[in-house]
């Protein structure tokens, strides 16, 4: 049954062809992994961004803040209302942590890496 030409000739087929059908999603693999951690990149790389101009932004509203409040009560005053409210603003995220930065992270990591 398999000793015909024909037959040994399509079974070589089939398995080179196999073969090419692997190199071809080993390399789609290569591919999708290379863009998974490229938009990665991406997303922390502009979080950070966005991050490090908030904190500036933030710095010189509190010292403007700060600043107006002086003109009412002390400096030192002033600077400690400021401070008791990040602290405060501090406290509420880290209570809420979980609404605010993990199902957020993990609806955006989950988004990039199973995309289809």
């Amino acid at each position: 049954m398999f000793s015909n030409d024909k037959n040994v000739e399509t079974i070589t087929s089939l398995i080179e062809k196999f073969k090419h059908y692997l190199e071809l999603q080993s390399e789609f693999v290569k591919l999708d992994v290379a863009e998974k951690i490229v938009r990665l990149i991406t997303v922390f790389s502009l979080i950070a961004i966005t991050i490090i101009a908030s904190v500036v932004i933030l710095f010189f509203i509190s010292f403007a803040v700060a600043y107006a409040l002086s003109t009412i009560m002390s400096t030192a005053w002033a600077f400690c209302i400021v401070a008791a409210f990040y602290l405060v603003l501090f406290l509420i995220i880290i209570s809420n942590r979980k609404k605010f930065i993990e199902r957020p992270l993990v609806k955006l990591l989950s988004a990039i890496l199973l995309d289809k």
